[in-house]
């Protein structure tokens, strides 16, 4: 398989705090990873610095191309998507407005687009029956389906997507679950920040764990759940 994304001695920072210390990772095209580890491990930190929200140093290369230095825009228009923790949707804005904000414009609207409006509301069809309702009045399970088609109606080649399964009720957590595996059906890979680990489990490929800044383990999920000391010590509360 072709490496679309490849991060080498990733280190970060938040001021003057040293965040992340010299991460290696790497997502295949058509793959789901995930990226598992407690609160404060430095997950989302390393998905903001892929996306250009974090100050780094090292090597994130995408299809070939380093991004580090490049603004969040300029890396977006090269096909990576980022869904964040805290949703960002345009609270005055109807659904349909903010899925077509999400959209590539002009030149850069390939023909060959991957998804449609009929896609998301075929995938979520409440977001279909309430698509003149401001994003603002909608529930939490609701803002979060927008937030992941809006980032969809770009056309990514890998999305990147940030516990999006946090605060959902467990009918939701399934149609989330549902919703990542139709992206690998697409050909879209998937680097997923997610705390729920039977989920991880379920739709990845590959797993990396991190702890303190660090990868510390990086294998299947077969492998994770065979190894009792790694989910004691990086994983379990």
């Amino acid at each position: 398989m072709t490496t679309l994304l490849e991060i080498r001695d990733l280190h970060a920072f938040y001021g003057k705090s040293h965040v992340l210390h010299g991460v290696n990772l790497s997502i295949a095209e058509g793959e789901i990873v995930s990226l598992l580890g407690r609160n404060g491990a430095g997950r989302s930190t390393t998905v903001k610095a892929a996306m250009g929200q974090v100050a780094a140093t090292g090597s994130i290369q995408f299809k070939g191309e380093q991004l580090i230095g490049l603004q969040v825009f300029q890396i977006a228009r090269k096909g990576l998507g980022y869904v964040p923790e805290n949703r960002d949707i345009f609270p005055t804005l109807t659904v349909e407005q903010n899925l077509l904000l999400g959209q590539k414009k002009g030149k850069e609207k390939a023909q060959t687009a991957r998804w449609s409006f009929d896609d998301m509301y075929s995938m979520f069809p409440r977001l279909r029956e309430r698509r003149q309702v401001a994003a603002g009045l909608l529930s939490g399970g609701e803002q979060q389906m927008l937030t992941l088609c809006r980032t969809l109606m770009g056309d990514p080649d890998l999305i990147m997507i940030d516990e999006p399964t946090e605060g959902l009720a467990p009918q939701i957590v399934e149609l989330v679950a549902q919703y990542l595996k139709a992206l690998k059906d697409r050909g879209i890979s998937v680097l997923l920040v997610e705390q729920k680990l039977a989920i991880a489990l379920e739709i990845s490929q590959r797993v990396y764990v991190m702890g303190h800044g660090r990868i510390v383990f990086d294998g299947s999920p077969q492998q994770l759940r065979n190894d009792a000391v790694i989910r004691r010590e990086w994983l379990e509360v």
